[in-house]
């Protein structure tokens, strides 16, 4: 029985489960947005939004307590000087989960998770596509290799 077990299974030993929210809360940082399983994004809203709430806080102890579930100090640095300052008048609800539908192959709940004032900062940054640039070169160089 699962008596008091509040938590999702989400592999096979803790340390599994540690490392995938881990892995999914750097992503997060990283992206401000990701799509993952519905199931996994409800336990990665329950494990990164107390660590925004120690960002907030942004002193020693409050980085060393982020850097105990985040191991990179990239991301954890990302967290508290671009992250933190943000969210610093609001008490919570950080993040958003919106349910996309279900994956073709093996039918399973997608959701996207994304920080909620930060959505569209990434919109911004990503329009300025560097493939078509690479696109174009790759033409350019089989043209020419056509030419010959």
């Amino acid at each position: 029985m699962r008596h008091l077990n509040s938590k999702k299974k989400l592999g096979r030993s803790k340390a599994h489960r540690e490392a995938l929210l881990a892995n999914l809360a750097s992503s997060l940082i990283i992206h401000k947005r990701i799509k993952t399983t519905h199931v996994r994004a409800q336990e990665l809203r329950r494990y990164i939004e107390p660590l925004i709430t120690f960002a907030k806080r942004g002193d020693l102890h409050a980085r060393r307590m982020v850097l105990r579930k985040i191991h990179n100090k990239d991301v954890v640095h990302s967290l508290f000087h671009d992250i933190a300052p943000i969210y610093s008048e609001r008490n919570g609800g950080y993040t958003r989960i919106t349910k996309l539908g279900f994956r073709d192959n093996d039918r399973a709940k997608v959701s996207q998770i994304e920080l909620i004032d930060l959505a569209g900062i990434t919109e911004t940054n990503t329009d300025k596509s560097p493939t078509k640039d690479k696109k174009s070169k790759k033409i350019t160089a089989s043209s020419r290799g056509a030419e010959k």
